[in-house]
């Protein structure tokens, strides 16, 4: 590609280049929780764009972070640089039946892949709670679903094609330059910019999903028979009832018969439970009742059987602070047995901690991708959310503190996409090739163009306000 001055490449991307004042000029993650204005957003339609984005920061001196559709309930994706947003780099660009994979654009919503690939008779093997995200994102950050068999979905990446910072075009997989591949399966957007990904599909399949409520002691007690007990099993436990919901999905080729929960899926269930937890804000007593109510919306059984990615997605209702961690499945009886007394006390104090949602409980198979926090090790998923009604903040920092203590206790990795306070130090403890990927990072990244300040706080170690982990909080 031939060089070009500053202005030049300027007069070149302004057809992708959003002016100040546009809506998408501020970028918000989903969650409402983090917001930021790049000092330039682009949102290239080619390879060709991509490239004269970097030689822009190169020449300017600037980073680049590569944004989707912003599911990331952290800063992961925030700036204070320019912003590639991805989702017109969205073509399919192969499905092979044959030999069962597909080759998309990074910026591919799973939504649109989902119906792409059931033209050919395909799905994705596993997926997490949601399809409203991209693929890159999902494999940038190793998103898992649930199952005691399956691990997280970056396992099922045959190969990559990135654009580096210094604009070479390189392909990676576990035969071609293996180690730029592991670290860009769980990169952080830290590697480069994912221009393709090649990933495993199988034969398109539908999911017989069995409900049932039991006691915390029923399962938790018996987690090991639960867990096997299906294909995918994930659970929700409401702690404010003691009690668990059980979903337990396997495939199946009896015909489509979604069934729902008529209060808890509906408008009307939609818009009193969110004026419920609204009212929570002001009265946190109500709380305790509004996890009990929640439970009790559910509680009954339920069998549903319909399409693989209509049964791994749930309706997440509402935007929501969250934190996830990962627990070695070894530990995760004796972790959850220690939130379970902790949320016992506060309830027990007149002045406590009032959670209003469930925790949600999945499980993954062993990995070896660099920094999956399933990488060696059987994973408990252990992942707490407080919902924002209508957008609103809800008092939420103390009680993540307290639940990220218990994690830490117990091991635990934080799922890389939400916000966790883990540095370097912590880290490298936690990911024997902590330090390798640091290496890739230095090697292919030199001058830091992908790093962000989410990038150079936990794994770097950067200090100082600019790189704080509330520098692009949208509410205190």
């Amino acid at each position: 590609m031939p060089d070009h001055s500053v202005r030049q490449l300027y007069d070149l991307l302004a057809p992708v280049t959003l002016r100040p004042g546009h809506a998408r000029a501020t970028f918000t993650n989903w969650g409402l929780s983090y917001t930021c204005t790049p000092l330039s957003v682009f949102e290239p339609e080619t390879e060709y764009q991509c490239a004269l984005i970097l030689e822009l920061a190169r020449k300017e001196g600037k980073s680049v972070r590569v944004a989707g559709i912003g599911h990331s309930p952290s800063d992961l994706a925030c700036t204070n640089g320019f912003m590639l947003r991805t989702e017109k780099l969205n073509r399919i660009i192969e499905v092979n039946s044959e030999k069962k994979y597909v080759v998309a654009q990074a910026g591919v919503i799973l939504s649109n892949l989902h119906e792409a690939l059931a033209q050919h008779g395909l799905a994705m093997r596993n997926l997490g709670s949601i399809s409203d995200q991209t693929l890159g994102g999902v494999v940038t950050t190793a998103t898992h679903g649930s199952g005691m068999h399956y691990p997280v979905i970056s396992m099922d990446v045959r190969a990559l094609v990135l654009l580096l910072a210094d604009g070479s075009r390189v392909r990676c997989s576990r035969q071609e330059r293996p180690d730029l591949f592991l670290a860009s399966i769980c990169g952080l957007g830290s590697t480069g910019l994912i221009l393709e990904i090649t990933l495993d599909v199988e034969p398109a399949f539908r999911l017989k999903e069995v409900q049932e409520t039991h006691s915390f002691d029923d399962v938790v007690g018996n987690l090991d028979s639960v867990a096997h007990a299906a294909e995918h099993v994930r659970l929700w436990w409401f702690p404010q009832a003691d009690v668990v919901r059980v979903s337990s999905s396997n495939r199946t080729t009896e015909p489509r018969n979604p069934v729902g929960t008529w209060l808890w899926h509906s408008l009307v269930g939609f818009h009193l439970l969110q004026f419920l937890l609204f009212l929570g804000r002001y009265v946190p007593s109500l709380n305790l009742f509004i996890g009990r109510f929640m439970a009790w919306l559910v509680r009954d059984r339920t069998v549903t059987v319909d399409d693989s990615h209509r049964v791994f997605n749930i309706d997440c209702k509402y935007p929501q602070y969250t934190t996830e961690w990962a627990v070695s499945y070894d530990h995760a009886e004796a972790c959850l047995r220690g939130v379970r007394t902790w949320l016992q006390r506060e309830f027990a104090d007149p002045s406590g901690l009032r959670p209003h949602s469930s925790i949600e409980i999945r499980f993954s198979a062993p990995d070896d991708i660099w920094l999956s926090p399933s990488n060696g090790q059987r994973t408990c998923w252990i992942g707490l959310v407080q919902f924002k009604p209508y957008g609103l903040n809800v008092p939420y920092r103390k009680l993540f503190a307290h639940f990220e203590e218990i994690m830490i206790k117990y091991g635990g990795k934080p799922h890389w996409a939400k916000t966790h306070p883990l540095g370097p130090d912590a880290l490298r403890a936690l990911y024997p090739r902590f330090d390798e990927f640091v290496g890739v990072l230095n090697e292919v990244d030199p001058k830091g163009i992908f790093r962000n300040p989410y990038v150079q706080r936990h794994i770097f170690g950067m200090q100082g306000a600019e790189y704080g982990a509330r520098v692009f909080k949208k509410l205190p």
